[in-house]
């Protein structure tokens, strides 16, 4: 394969900032950020093909639901479809009084009067201004200076506040965004937004947005921190500003840049859903929002429903959720590996409803977003004891016993590594029930009786042996005991009882009983098991199955 394109050195480091006395990595966040989705115009605008608009108002009705306060719904001044999306919702009443919904527009006076033109009649709108401000933008670009790039924000902001002025029926809130922050000198960025805000005289009571975007993401996410700690430091009337983040992914770090930067002063940060977005996408809020949730803080959003919103999204943006993204992928509570299914299997069994959820491998409890325990543990063949037993006790109900969990592994892992495939509960079920309960057996009970008598107990019984009825009769300090002793004279055969085990199969009077036993016979273990509502025909019938994986293995040996 040819590496004359892969070269590194036509590559420059992204240069850090030097700033001193950073604050940002002592802080902790306490509490979400206001969240703003861009699902309906960052999101539409990277897809093949955009949302339809049904799909759009499906989009729009799930964020709702999901408890988003601030909604990007479109870019209105690009598209016949936006602008009559956003009539759609005004003019049909869909936005609900809490919700704000907030338009993009570029710094030109003719897209800024369309953007209002779409927004008339709202109760409440953010409108959303931005030009671009990095150094390639300007050099590569617009070929203009600094003066040149604060003319047009500067323009852009006046326009704003004078179709704001004449529509006054609605409540106005005005957000800049000096696109490509991240590729632009802070300093230079404070000019402008300092530039711009002296045009709109927001106050403590009336504050504007400042959005801060990464655009493209160009450094690690400690940098964007300082970044965005040295801008609030530096951009006057601090307290009239709202200070917002837009994170792309190019890094695969939006999140990460995201959190610190909230840790560097952000108040606001705007994303989507699962991180659709351009190139590799937009911050995932939902990652945020679990994060924040994981930690114990109320992240301000009902993401209780997952696979709803997986589902939502996935029908309205024709793209699929990784398996193991993040909390909303399908496998993310799910362990294939022998050592994580016990250590999940041994604290859930001793987990508490209403204590603090501390579980190996398992961040936040599935149930909390809609999944189940079925979802946790599955089997294929890297798996050991730990997952085959926890889906027989969490699906269908059987406590094995640890020597058994380690025996039937073995029966299931054979299986797994000669399709090389996962192996679904039913199967598994299956395969238990073929290898214990439903297999051959040479050995039978046809009736019996008990006698008790001074503490001992007389068992007589009349058995199926190798087809042939077979009378045994035995005395025993219980009733397996004397069995065992009856059927040891019967067949002079030698064996003793090593693991015993046994529970009901559910609740109440019917409940059903299930029994576990090991035997073993010149070094060699053997295994029955066996269920009834009679927990003594259970236990003999256990006893059974193991002498008659023995007996049939001495007659195939002879």
């Amino acid at each position: 394969m040819s590496k004359n394109r892969f070269d590194y050195t036509k590559y420059k480091p992204f240069q850090p900032i030097g700033l001193k006395n950073r604050r940002w990595p002592d802080q902790v966040i306490t509490e979400a950020p206001t969240w703003c989705s861009v699902d309906l115009r960052d999101g539409n605008q990277a897809l093949i093909e955009p949302m339809t608009v049904t799909q759009k108002k499906k989009m729009f009705e799930l964020l709702v639901e999901v408890g988003f306060k601030e909604i990007e719904v479109g870019f209105p001044s690009a598209s016949q479809p936006d602008f009559d999306f956003v009539r759609s919702l005004i003019e049909e009443d869909k936005v609900p009084e809490d919700v704000t919904i907030q338009a993009l527009t570029q710094a030109r006076p003719e897209l800024i009067q369309r953007t209002f033109e779409s927004l008339k009649g709202a109760r409440k709108a953010i409108l959303h201004l931005y030009n671009s401000t990095s150094i390639v933008q300007r050099e590569k670009v617009f070929k203009t200076d600094k003066a040149g790039i604060i003319e047009i924000a500067v323009a852009g902001a006046k326009e704003v506040k004078r179709c704001a002025e004449s529509q006054p029926e609605t409540e106005w809130v005005f957000q800049y965004s000096p696109e490509s922050f991240t590729g632009t000198e802070v300093d230079f960025a404070v000019e402008v937004c300092d530039s711009v805000n002296e045009v709109w005289q927001p106050t403590p009571d009336k504050p504007s947005i400042i959005n801060l975007p990464s655009t493209v993401e160009m450094a690690t996410p400690n940098i964007y921190a300082d970044q965005i700690e040295l801008f609030c430091r530096s951009i006057k009337n601090r307290d009239s500003v709202i200070i917002s983040l837009h994170t792309h992914n190019d890094r695969s770090c939006a999140v990460a840049a995201a959190e610190l930067a909230v840790m560097a002063g952000a108040q606001r940060v705007e994303g989507t859903l699962l991180g659709n977005g351009e190139r590799t996408g937009n911050m995932d809020i939902v990652v945020m929002a679990m994060n924040l949730y994981s930690q114990g803080i109320n992240p301000g959003l009902e993401l209780y429903d997952m696979d709803r919103i997986v589902s939502t999204v996935r029908e309205c943006t024709q793209i699929d959720v990784h398996p193991r993204q993040a909390y909303s992928g399908d496998l993310v509570f799910t362990a294939f590996s022998g050592s994580h299914q016990d250590a999940i299997k041994k604290c859930l069994d001793i987990y508490e409803e209403g204590s603090t959820w501390e579980i190996a491998y398992l961040p936040i409890d599935p149930r909390d977003i809609g999944r189940t325990y079925q979802d946790v543990i599955r089997v294929n063949s890297q798996s050991g004891k730990g997952g085959v037993a926890y889906v027989l006790s969490n699906k269908f109900g059987f406590l094995l016993p640890r020597w058994l969990q380690i025996e039937f592994s073995q029966v299931v892992q054979k299986v797994t590594e000669t399709t090389g495939q996962e192996i679904h509960p039913d199967e598994i079920w299956e395969l238990f029930n073929q290898h214990y309960l439903d297999n051959k057996k040479v050995l039978s009970l046809e009736n019996f009786t008990i006698e008790k008598s001074e503490g001992r107990e007389t068992f007589k019984a009349h058995l199926d042996y190798f087809g042939k009825n077979l009378a045994i009769s035995g005395e025993g300090d219980g009733v397996l005991d004397a069995f065992v002793e009856a059927l040891k004279k019967a067949i002079n055969i030698d064996f003793e009882i090593m693991e015993y085990g046994e529970h009901a199969l559910g609740q109440g009077a019917d409940a059903e009983a299930v029994t576990y036993i090991q035997i073993r016979c010149d070094g060699r273990r053997y295994s029955g098991v066996a269920i009834s509502k009679d927990i003594i025909a259970s236990s003999l019938n256990a006893f059974m199955g193991a002498a008659s994986q023995l007996l049939d293995e001495q007659q195939a040996a002879a």
